[in-house]
């Protein structure tokens, strides 16, 4: 089943045009990785296929589930706790209840820290409230801007494992990262280097 479906996609950053000609359809039960050089316009894609770049996008996107989009910046609020910063979503589309916030934070291995100021944490901590909201919706379509960032090895391995579950569970992911593919066979890429404008 088609989650989003992008045709002839083309990327402007300011006067400068990034990318063209980008195709794209996502089905259920799939991980793309987009891959690119930085400033290739990685995080300006992953934007307009969440759609929340209109100006400078061309072509066709179209969505056909609920999102949810994880920034590269984990989009928390440092005076804030993990579960006040994790009781409504940014884009106000998520509102959780404590129980289901403290069983997510504990699944992140930030159980103890739910009533701490974020600001006070670890860049490794601060990213793990972000990925508690992946536990905290039902969208079926994850994009997830550099996911891995600041995590340890076993922050890796549980995102790992939550993308798996999600789409073994008929969930799709398209992620950015540097890092070497974590998802084998399961995994499909999208290099941007074919479509970067020279």
């Amino acid at each position: 089943m088609a989650l989003l479906a992008a045709a002839e996609v083309a990327i402007e950053r300011g006067e400068r045009r990034l990318l063209h000609g980008v195709n794209l359809s996502v089905d259920s039960g799939q991980v793309w990785q987009v891959l690119g050089a930085n400033g290739v316009g990685k995080s300006s894609l992953l934007r307009a296929l969440a759609g929340l770049a209109r100006l400078g996008v061309e072509g066709s996107i179209s969505r056909f589930e609920p999102l949810l989009y994880l920034a590269h910046a984990p989009a928390i609020k440092g005076a804030l706790s993990p579960f006040e910063n994790l009781r409504c979503h940014p884009a106000c589309d998520i509102i959780s209840t404590r129980a289901q916030i403290e069983l997510a934070l504990q699944a992140v291995q930030l159980r103890g820290f739910e009533d701490q100021p974020v600001g006070s944490l670890s860049a490794g901590q601060q990213r793990r409230v972000a990925l508690a909201r992946l536990l905290l919706s039902d969208a079926r379509l994850w994009l997830l801007d550099e996911p891995f960032t600041a995590l340890d090895r076993s922050g890796c391995e549980w995102l790992e494992e939550c993308v798996r579950r999600h789409v073994g569970a008929g969930g799709a992911v398209i992620f950015t990262s540097h890092q070497p593919s974590r998802f084998g066979e399961l995994q499909q890429d999208l290099d941007l280097a074919h479509y970067a404008v020279s």
